[in-house]
Order: structure tokens, then sequence, then C-alpha cells
């Protein structure tokens, strides 16, 4: 669309030679020179290093007519007031986690009195951005009731990648990978993502083991990474589970036959993140053309988007996700039936009309800090 866009993200600066580093044409990629400090679980310590090497490095960079900070690392909303100010632009968060609340709920180490600091300066720094993103009706509720302007919250959802789509299982061959042929019978429960302490597994093993004798027909794939993975893998190990596999990331030019392979999809979000997040492995799984468990809170917004092509349960509730399973196992019909209903949902929000959608804002909010600050001689940074 024409904008020349900076990146600015923490890494060694000898990892720009990466394939998976290459950015489009007029994306420049700017990293810190230091890489993120793994740990088991990261401390505030760790994100306050990372916070500093990011604002350092986005002050060293030429002019831009609006800043663009996300949630990764968290609190990066309070450096976006400061660098607007510094390169005479427009501030937008774009906020995918609402921190410093999720912290606990991730189960990062953060002194309560810092927690409630930092929580006053997120508010704050908040009410200074020119615009606020929001990926769900509820991450809106809760920005709006920091006294955030309603004016200045966009709700803009994720969309999925535009690589996934609906494809059949006949002939899958990430299912014949897994040993699982045509017409075999078996029932196919995936978890494809991210496992992390936002992500609740204990009713999906106590389902797991429920049906693991009644219904052998059933299979539990679990792909990805995540710190969550050891726990679910050793209490799996504890159990006894057989019908309950367990993969790292898939190459990224299989993900639509990864997702299509399942017959059905488990969505896990803990209750207390409400508000604060949006699993984004929703949107992938939908366009996949699949039906979906969302384990999580009702009235969140994932819960809102399954409506019609999956159910909401609680995570803790190992009972009743077996029994979900059990059903929708013994109805394939249905199944595809509520899959072409999450693929047609998924179709009315891809990639462009997100990037038409975010274009749009980010012009508004430069004309209006211009309007308010006029800068001459100094034209929109789109074609």
């Amino acid at each position: 669309m024409g904008w020349r866009v900076t990146v600015v993200t923490d890494g060694a600066e000898a990892d720009a030679d990466a394939p998976n580093c290459a950015g489009p044409p007029g994306v420049t990629l700017v990293r810190t020179g230091r890489n993120v400090v793994e740990g088991d679980r990261p401390d505030a310590r760790a994100y306050l290093d990372s916070l500093c090497r990011l604002t350092g490095r986005a002050l060293r960079v030429p002019r831009h007519d609006l800043v663009v900070t996300m949630t990764d690392p968290p609190l990066l909303a309070l450096a976006g007031p400061v660098l607007a100010a510094w390169h005479g632009a427009a501030s937008l968060h774009w906020c995918q986690d609402l921190y410093p609340d999720l912290l606990p709920v991730l189960g990062v180490r953060f002194p309560a009195m810092l927690r409630r600091m930092a929580g006053y300066g997120m508010a704050r720094a908040l009410r200074r951005h020119d615009g606020v993103v929001a990926i769900g009706h509820c991450m809106r509720d809760r920005i709006l009731a920091t006294g955030v302007i309603a004016d200045s919250v966009t709700l803009l959802p994720n969309w999925a990648d535009p690589a996934i789509r609906p494809l059949p299982k006949a002939g899958n061959g990430f299912r014949r990978s897994l040993g699982l042929e045509d017409g075999d019978g078996r029932f196919l429960v995936a978890y494809s993502g991210t496992l992390g302490l936002a992500h609740p597994m204990d009713g999906v093993l106590e389902a797991a083991a429920r049906l693991q004798d009644s219904d052998p027909d059933v299979l539990f794939l679990l792909t990805g990474e995540g710190r969550g993975f050891a726990a679910v893998e050793e209490a799996a190990r504890s159990r006894g589970l057989q019908n309950l596999r367990r993969l790292p990331w898939q190459p990224a030019d299989r993900l639509a036959e990864c997702l299509s392979a399942a017959d059905l999809h488990l969505v896990a979000m803990a209750p207390a993140a409400k508000g604060m997040l949006v699993p984004s492995k929703l949107a992938g799984v939908q366009a996949a053309g699949r039906p979906c468990l969302f384990l999580g809170p009702a009235g969140s917004e994932a819960a809102a988007r399954v409506e019609g092509c999956g159910l909401v349960i609680d995570p803790s509730d190992g009972t009743a996700i077996a029994a979900a399973v059990r059903s929708y196992a013994a109805d394939l019909n249905r199944c595809m039936a509520e899959g072409e209903l999450a693929a047609r949902n998924a179709a009315t929000w891809n990639a462009d009309r997100a990037a038409l959608a975010f274009a749009g804002l980010a012009e508004r909010l430069i004309v209006a800090r211009r309007a308010a600050r006029p800068l001459l001689g100094r034209p929109l940074p789109h074609a």
C-alpha cells in the first residue's frame, strides 16, 4: 500500500540473514543486538531490560509519522508516547495482551507494589496514546475501564494466516504421517500452537483418560511448543495415556494440512485471562473449516466466536470435555456442518480487510496529529 515501515525488535544483528527474517520491500528490520534471555519463567527484570533496549534503539531510527507499540515485551505501551513525542509522530498501541493484569495469570514473578505502579503507569500511557487497538470486545471494555476515551479505541480482531484453507481429510498427508489412513475411522482431536500457563490442560488430560478405554478410536494430538508442554507430557506419562501424542512445531508450508487433519480442535484459555487476551489460534482453526471446543470463560470474545460452530466448556471439567468429544465423534455430519460455518465466518475477516482497516486508522491518526501540530511539507507516507 506504499507505506514505509521500520520494525524494531530484540535479537542479534547476525540473525538478520536468516530466511525467516527477510521482510517485504519497504519494510526495514532493526534489531537491538541482544538476544532475549529465555528461562523457565521470565521475570520483571528481563521484561524491563527488553523494554529499555527497544526504546533506546527506536529513539535512534529516522523520523517516522506513526509509532506503533505492541505488547511483547509487556508495558511497551509506556514507551509509545515518549517515542511519538521524539519523532513528532502519532502514537498507536496495538493491544494483543492486556498488561500488567495478565502477568500473574502467566506466572510471572512481579512484586505486588511494582505491579500496582505498573498498572497505574499503563493506564496513564494508554490515555496518552492517540489511538488504541483492541482485538476483542471484552478487551475493549477493560481498556475503557482504565479511563481511555471511547473514540480513541478501535476494535480490530486478529485474522487467520492467509495460507490456511479447508482441506479434505481424504488423502491428507499429515494424517497419514500419524498412521491414520483414509477410512480407518479414527477421530482426531487436536490442540495446535503455543501452550503456556494461560492455557489450562488438566481437563483435557482427564478427558483423554476417560476416553482411553471407552472410546479407543479417539486420538488426542498436541502440536506446538511452550512452557506448558513439559507438565502435560509428564502428566500424560503418569496417567499412562496411550491416546495422546505430542509433536513439535510443523513446517509453515504444512499449516493448512496440519489444521485440516483434525476432526475437532481444542482452544484453551484460563478463565482469569478474560478480557486480557483472545486466543489467536481460534482464527486459524476456523479458517481450516473445523469445529472447536473452546475451553475457557463464557462471555469472552472467543466464546462468542465459536457460537454455532463449537462449544464452550469449563477448562477444568474433564467429564464435560469427554462427553463433547464423544458426541462429535458419533456425528460426523455435525462436524462437517459446523466446520463449514466456521470457514464462512473466518472468510468475513481476512488479512486484506484487516490491512485496509489498519491503514485507514493509521492515516486518520496522522492527519489528526498534523492538524494539532502542523508539519509543513511532509506528505502522508502512502502512495
